[in-house]
């Protein structure tokens, strides 16, 4: 108990020198509360301010949409537990929870609630992050010679806020030109999906959509551009409902200006 204390203390004290000191409190907060060591008033009664800093500072990495790495963020034994499990677990902590909350658990309504969250984020929301969801790609030989750039445009996808877990919703416009080989177009819808069935980033999304986009095609030649809203923004914090986040990830013959420029009249 005393060496996780410590811990804690010189990561709070090295946060500004370190940039991943707030990931590595966290996790360790995460570690103590839940192993029922400490409480959470008993850290704050350490360093209340620097306790009221830190949360000041995770609620902004959250609004400005920091992201560590292109990769989901998974530890290696991240698909070690069967879905059956996972939803067990899930049921049993949201409900703890929705306790917490105050809500009457015995209430007719609220009863099934938190499994059929758990089966929401496991077999929905959150299918994306196991592997065995990938969709497989169908590719045929461009027999017509087609040349020309391709687009699928107004792809409707919905995806959650990895910061807030919070709905993210709009639509992906994709491209490509055939470096021989073309796809089946429902594929590219799933494709989408599958990178937005996870707690995601918009900015990461689209960077995953892209680099897959690459590699199943075969080609470099491929763009992806991303418009969403997010409820982080719409439902708390500034309230903004009319605003829109763009993203895009371009490559090959859509490094070129013009070849770009036709591609945006086209989704525009």
């Amino acid at each position: 108990m005393r060496k996780l204390k410590n811990n804690f203390r010189y990561l709070t004290h090295n946060v500004m020198k370190f940039r991943n000191g707030l990931l590595l409190i966290f996790l360790l907060l995460n570690q103590l509360v839940f192993a029922q060591e400490i409480k959470l008033d008993s850290i704050t009664k350490m360093d209340k301010n620097l306790a009221n800093e830190l949360l000041k500072q995770w609620e902004e990495m959250g609004d400005s949409h920091i992201s560590i790495k292109p990769e989901t963020p998974l530890r290696d034994d991240a698909f070690a537990m069967d879905d059956a499990l996972k939803i067990e677990l899930i049921a049993k902590h949201f409900k703890e929870i929705m306790h917490v909350l105050g809500l009457d658990l015995t209430d007719e309504s609220l009863q099934g609630t938190p499994l059929r969250v758990a089966k929401m984020y496991v077999n929905e929301h959150f299918k994306g992050l196991d592997p065995k969801n990938k969709p497989e790609p169908t590719l045929f030989e461009n027999s017509y010679k087609y040349a020309e750039m391709l687009v699928e445009k107004n792809i409707q996808f919905h995806s959650t806020c990895e910061h807030h877990f919070v709905p993210i919703y709009g639509f992906a416009h994709v491209a490509y030109f055939s470096s021989g080989k073309v796809i089946g177009l429902s594929k590219l819808n799933r494709i989408v999906d599958y990178f937005a069935r996870r707690p995601q980033v918009q900015e990461r999304m689209t960077v995953q959509i892209a680099q897959e986009l690459k590699q199943v095609l075969g080609t470099d030649d491929v763009a992806v551009v991303i418009d969403a809203k997010h409820m982080c923004v719409a439902s708390r914090g500034i309230k903004d409902t009319s605003s829109s986040t763009v993203t895009s990830s371009f490559h090959g013959k859509f490094l070129d200006t013009a070849t770009r420029a036709e591609l945006l009249r086209y989704i525009g």
